[in-house]
């Protein structure tokens, strides 16, 4: 019998212990703000802001919602973003990707302070991540990554020495994930699939914790999975399902899969809840100082 890994009820507890970090700084004259940027009207992008400010009331963070149109230009992001690093009531903000075409992303996201980065995204902060292979961290961590680990900490899954298979190298989780768990504290071995890969069906195999993040709904299938193997689902799919008349959310594992895993994430309902939660924990980490 599998474990299911429940993101949604790890992260309540998470942030049932920051509302109370809050107050105590609250206590203390200290008010954690967490800033948002919204550029453009996503639907996706702008229901996954209104769940953070959500999340805000819900542990006592106050919210600053700031939102721009999708025919701004660069400079006019540029301005809020200033504005944000010099707002002393924002303790730490995020700029909701994607922005509209055109908008050099990473260029924006240089321009954060590196004090104020709750994602955890800056290249100061990636580099910082990338240095300290074996001493703490005082910067925040990316967001889905520290999830992750959280959620396997939470279930006392040991990842020391084990092989880990990561599917995908996108910045947010793929290229980011392999440096926090072959950290010297979790002290796994990593490897990186993507397109590139020459068999990546051998390296699942193989793998004792598959993180898959790639955005390819089911691609990961029983054959690829070893038996007691923990699978960490990542990737979000919105494939219409013909029966209902509506789109499904469908993860990259196979629900199949999970008759052979040790351990396994739901999704929805795994890692999302944890990112949240990770947002959250990084604003309070840094009012906290």
């Amino acid at each position: 019998m599998s474990t299911k890994l429940d993101g949604k009820m790890v992260a309540a507890r998470i942030k049932s212990d920051l509302k109370r970090r809050v107050e105590t700084l609250k206590a203390n004259g200290i008010e954690p703000g967490l800033g948002t940027l919204l550029v453009g009207e996503d639907p996706g992008s702008v229901k996954y802001v209104a769940g953070k400010h959500a999340d805000c009331q819900e542990v006592g963070i106050r919210s600053i919602k700031r939102t721009l149109p999708a025919d701004v230009t660069f400079d006019d992001i540029a301005e809020v973003v200033g504005e944000l690093n010099d707002d002393p009531s924002c303790t730490g903000f995020i700029v909701q990707m994607p922005l509209p075409k055109g908008i050099d992303e990473n260029a924006i996201i240089g321009l954060i302070d590196p004090t104020k980065d709750a994602d955890g995204m800056h290249p100061y902060n990636l580099g910082e991540l990338v240095l300290h292979v074996r001493s703490d961290l005082a910067t925040p961590l990316p967001c889905t990554p520290r999830g992750i680990v959280e959620l396997l900490n939470a279930y006392d899954i040991d990842l020391n020495g084990k092989e880990v298979c990561v599917l995908g190298r996108g910045i947010t989780v793929g290229r980011t994930i392999g440096l926090l768990l072959a950290r010297r504290d979790i002290n796994a071995t990593v490897t990186l699939c993507h397109t590139g890969t020459q068999d990546v069906h051998d390296h699942m195999r193989r793998a004792d914790v598959i993180v898959a993040a790639m955005g390819s709904a089911s691609f990961v299938k029983p054959d690829d999975v070893k038996e007691g193997a923990v699978l960490v689902d990542v990737g979000v799919s919105r494939i219409f399902d013909e029966e209902a008349g509506r789109y499904r959310i469908k993860g990259d594992i196979d629900k199949a899969c999970r008759d052979k895993a040790s351990a396994y994430t739901p999704n929805p309902g795994g890692v999302g809840p944890m990112t949240r939660a990770m947002l959250l924990a990084n604003v309070v980490d840094m009012a906290e100082g």
